[in-house]
């Protein structure tokens, strides 16, 4: 029985999204989120692009993306901008999110996606600079 239940407990923490380490953003549709939405992508419609695997929820999306990946990837390398003004290397979480000037940014939490709602101009400026002088 504990065999099952283990057996079980694994299948479901392997279909995870947050344990497939190699799935960008969690396995949420990079092109989704300029309509406003995070969206998780569907297991079957994936692309390979810098060694991750990109889920899409349609063959339209993945098509918009193989035609220009960098349009609909993070910025930052994936890493929160508040965290970076504030001295930290922390990737943001697929489910807080801002588009700005069509630019994507992830945010560890709501409250740092609150932060630059509330300054965007400043914040942003501040940790293009930080993440400009990393490079």
């Amino acid at each position: 029985m504990k065999q099952l239940i283990l057996s079980i407990s694994l299948s479901f923490a392997l279909a995870s999204p947050s344990f497939a380490e190699d799935w960008a953003l969690g396995g949420y549709d990079a092109v989704g989120y300029t309509s406003g939405h995070a969206v998780p992508g569907r297991r079957d419609i994936v692309t390979m692009w810098r060694g991750k695997a990109w889920h899409f929820v349609s063959e339209e999306n993945r098509s918009r993306f193989e035609a220009d990946p960098r349009h609909f990837t993070p910025a930052f390398g994936g890493y929160c901008p508040v965290s970076l003004v504030n001295g930290r290397q922390q990737q943001g979480d697929p489910r807080f999110f801002a588009v700005i000037d069509h630019q994507l940014y992830l945010f560890r939490s709501g409250a740092e996606l609150r932060k630059v709602r509330k300054s965007p101009d400043r914040i942003l400026k501040e940790a293009r600079e930080i993440w400009s002088a990393m490079k």
